[in-house]
């Protein structure tokens, strides 16, 4: 008993040292201390308040407007349930929309991936002026999402724009790309595919990762360049593509700049995507609760296909450290 109730040493001392220190001291060395042992955390509290702020709040709002009737310039809010989700799945511009933004995916991501690897397994090569041809096909990636490339698209493609122009000199007339259902969502889908610079890029470094030797044994078995491409090449940056491909996926689900610009939905709807769905119902109707509805609508969808995506990469993905489990 007496053992346990007797002060440790270095307990005494430090309670002698600090006596007669007041409370306003001892607070300053403790914020002193958490500043000091918690420094990490000081660095990215701005980074946390702007994602609580701007993104979190907005995500988790969203929700609940979504099951409510809500004006945004109005303060009533009224709780209508799932009443905008129905209204969803009975509009035909709504299911309309969905079907061309489903369209637009799929159309765009697979020529954009095989463009952008086409480049890059070109630019892989050692040749004079490489770093120029590099720098040059990357610049789309950098212009191509601008509301100024989207303006000089639209002109381009405009009945009597360049395009027109030169299949006039070829003697061939050409069609009213904007005016035209059938063809303005290719025009649009070809603004997309021409950003292909983000994926390129990384196509070049994976395709640089490619260890040398094995194309050279391939070369002594008598493999030719597209035997190696396709049994080498396409195996080893199969992650590179499964990365590529998902975030392509969800970037061309949120597309908009585009077909606004260029077409601003149409004609007859052909180009009016999920996401400009969205703008026109919080926007310009101002049915916020409506859009919130369809917003979350467009988030399932895309949370699915990844899913989808990251359960079927143990099919067809392969990765260099499985070989060693």
């Amino acid at each position: 008993m007496g053992k346990n109730s007797a002060a440790h040493p270095g307990q005494t001392s430090y309670v002698k040292k600090n006596e007669g220190i007041s409370d306003a001291v001892l607070k300053k060395r403790g914020f002193r201390y958490l500043l000091k042992n918690n420094i990490g955390f000081f660095y990215i509290l701005p980074w946390l308040i702007g994602f609580a702020v701007f993104k979190l709040y907005p995500f988790a709002s969203s929700f609940y407007y979504s099951f409510t009737d809500y004006d945004l310039f109005k303060d009533i809010i009224s709780f209508i349930g799932l009443d905008n989700y129905k209204q969803i799945v009975e509009t035909a511009k709504i299911r309309k929309a969905f079907h061309v933004t489903f369209r637009y995916a799929f159309m765009t991501v697979p020529l954009k991936l095989a463009f952008a690897l086409f480049i890059a397994y070109i630019l892989n090569f050692k040749i004079k002026g490489v770093n120029l041809f590099r720098t040059m096909y990357y610049i789309p990636s950098i212009l191509g999402g601008s509301v100024a490339i989207a303006v000089l698209w639209k002109f381009l493609f405009q009945t009597d724009g360049l395009i027109n122009q030169i299949l006039s000199n070829l003697r061939i007339t050409g069609p009213n790309w904007l005016g035209d259902s059938h063809y303005s969502l290719l025009v649009v889908s070809l603004l997309r595919v021409w950003q292909f610079g983000s994926p390129m890029v990384i196509f070049l470094a994976a395709l640089k990762s490619v260890p040398t030797d094995l194309y050279e044994a391939a070369s002594i078995d008598g493999a030719g360049k597209t035997r190696q491409f396709l049994k080498i090449t396409i195996p080893l940056i199969t992650p590179v593509i499964f990365y590529n491909l998902v975030t392509q996926l969800c970037q061309a689900f949120q597309e908009f700049n585009g077909p606004y610009i260029i077409t601003n939905g149409g004609p007859l709807g052909s180009t009016t995507l999920i996401s400009l769905l969205v703008y026109q119902n919080a926007f310009k109707t101002y049915q916020m609760g409506f859009a919130s509805a369809i917003s979350w609508l467009l988030f399932l969808i895309v949370m699915t296909l990844t899913i989808i995506s990251f359960m079927s990469q143990k099919y067809w993905v392969y990765y260099s450290d499985e070989d060693g489990r």
